[in-house]
């Protein structure tokens, strides 16, 4: 309810009602104070914040001035009796007694992790953030279902589906002004994309914060039926002398990722290429929608397809292809999704940023619970998110991966993860190898100044250290660096010191002229 704070007939600004109230006490009894002084006022406007009610305002001419009345009546489940009017030290209730224990309730209340009091209150209660419905949204989902953005303050807060990452860059170029979103869910190198003007409307930069990374692992390579003789895994090259056999006679196979230099298609390009097949000149790599990438594979467009879950358990389920690596296994504890947010809209509202963020990391605990991953799909599983029968979500998100070839395993070190092992914090060296991939296929120029600059202002690693703090979190890296990685299907190592030389190494891609950096 919206109230408004008055002392001696001037309205204050705590956002509280003053001059005559009734506050419900811990133990349940009601109290009617008919004078206060500033400081009850600040005490009740903090017992408010907590939560207690204002039931009732009552007129000043009906009580006298000089003497301070309390009536205090005891609460029950089916009704409410009431006392007489007494003087305060009749009354068992006095003053000082309600300022102490209204005190200790709100001081108490203030020391607990995670509480927003009234300086904390985000500027506004709401923001649009998109998604598309899979599992690596589920943060974002779990945020909003279970109460996490109330909590901190953003009671309004949409959750838009978009059915592609294209449609979700369109819609954070328009922002929430705009008809669009303030904040997404994205592959994790869109936003760095979006703020060089490389993947936008007429290439115009829209400056873009990456705050925070929303899983690792959990994606993988799925492939048709046809594949099952050379039983590619780890290693492409088995599938080579068929996919040049097909380029000979003029009919490429096509492969599918969902946005062009984003997670899913750069670890397609460099499976393929890891076995020596070029994914510009050997095959087709095309972009198809996640929702659509079954489907393809089922009338025979697609031979293969990178994407997180649960299209690859339903491909598998329905019989059309099988799961050749899971991403874990081609690079341990990889960076996976995102949110990124407009720029314009972050420094807008810095209150509201921090509450967003301190939601969503509270919801990815939540999510890496394992007893709670059935309520999770039982919610992902809505029409409203992925939408798709939790038999094709659950079994992999607890460590249960039906590879449809025969290989099953339980307890999988690779399963999809959301706060454990640093699962959300934005490291800058992976923004770097994402935007390095980008210059080896030739989306992005060699400008690794220019690369390491944007990674600097968009990375906002320096946000989520606040809102951790704020939580309590007590496990925060320490550098912006998860050091050296490794790509397990060539074992090739990258630095993120030596960005170029990494690059140097590589035997297929589209910029030759790359020389590698001296130590």
């Amino acid at each position: 309810m919206e109230v408004a704070l008055y002392y001696k007939q001037k309205q204050l600004s705590l956002g509280f009602p003053f001059h005559y109230s009734i506050g419900i006490l811990p133990q349940g009894g009601v109290v009617l104070i008919t004078t206060l002084e500033d400081s009850l006022a600040v005490i009740a406007f903090l017992l408010d914040a907590i939560g207690f009610r204002i039931l009732k305002l009552l007129s000043l001419q009906n009580f006298p001035k000089e003497k301070t009345h309390m009536r205090r009546t005891r609460m029950s489940d089916q009704e409410t009796t009431s006392s007489p009017i007494a003087p305060a030290s009749q009354s068992g209730l006095t003053r000082r007694n309600f300022l102490v224990a209204a005190g200790a309730v709100a001081a108490s209340s203030l020391l607990k992790p995670g509480y927003a009091w009234a300086a904390d209150t985000p500027e506004i209660a709401g923001l649009k953030i998109g998604f598309v419905g899979q599992t690596d949204a589920a943060p974002l989902i779990i945020a909003k279902e279970k109460g996490y953005f109330a909590k901190h303050g953003l009671k309004d807060v949409q959750l838009v589906k978009f059915p592609s990452y294209a449609v979700i860059r369109d819609n954070l170029e328009l922002g929430g002004e705009g008809g669009g979103v303030d904040a997404s869910m994205v592959l994790r190198p869109i936003g760095f994309l979006m703020s060089l003007g490389a993947i936008t409307k007429g290439n115009k930069k829209v400056p873009m914060y990456t705050p925070l990374s929303l899983n690792i692992d959990g994606q993988g390579i799925t492939i048709s039926n046809e594949f099952k003789d050379e039983n590619p895994r780890l290693n492409s090259s088995v599938i080579r002398a068929k996919v040049l056999k097909a380029k000979e006679k003029g009919s490429k196979y096509k492969f599918g990722s969902t946005f062009p230099g984003g997670t899913s298609d750069l670890m397609m390009r460099y499976w393929l290429a890891a076995g020596g097949i070029d994914p510009d000149n050997d095959v087709e790599s095309i972009i198809v929608p996640a929702g659509q990438l079954v489907a393809n594979m089922k009338v025979g467009t697609l031979a293969g397809f990178c994407v997180g879950d649960p299209w690859h358990a339903r491909a598998i389920n329905q019989k059309i292809g099988y799961t050749a690596l899971v991403s874990g296994e081609w690079w341990r504890d990889n960076p996976e999704k995102a949110v990124t947010m407009r720029v314009d809209w972050a420094d807008k509202y810095p209150k509201a940023t921090k509450a967003m963020l301190m939601a969503v990391m509270e919801a990815q605990q939540w999510c890496d619970v394992m007893t709670n991953r059935d309520e999770m799909v039982k919610i992902l599983s809505g029409r409203e998110f992925a939408n798709v029968p939790a038999a094709d979500l659950l079994p992999r998100l607890k460590g249960i991966v039906d590879y449809g070839d025969g290989r099953v395993v339980q307890n999988s070190p690779y399963l999809m993860r959301f706060w454990k092992n640093n699962a959300s914090f934005p490291y800058k060296s992976h923004d770097l190898w994402f935007l390095t991939e980008n210059v080896r296929w030739g989306k992005l120029p060699p400008d690794f100044d220019g690369i390491r600059k944007v990674i600097a202002q968009g990375n906002r690693e320096d946000l989520w250290r606040a809102a951790a703090k704020e939580l309590g979190v007590t496990q925060i890296p320490k550098s912006s660096s998860r050091g050296v990685e490794t790509f397990f299907p060539d074992k090739v190592k990258f630095d993120p010191k030596n960005p170029e030389g990494y690059l140097a190494s590589l035997k297929i891609k589209k910029i030759l002229d790359v020389k590698s950096k001296k130590a």
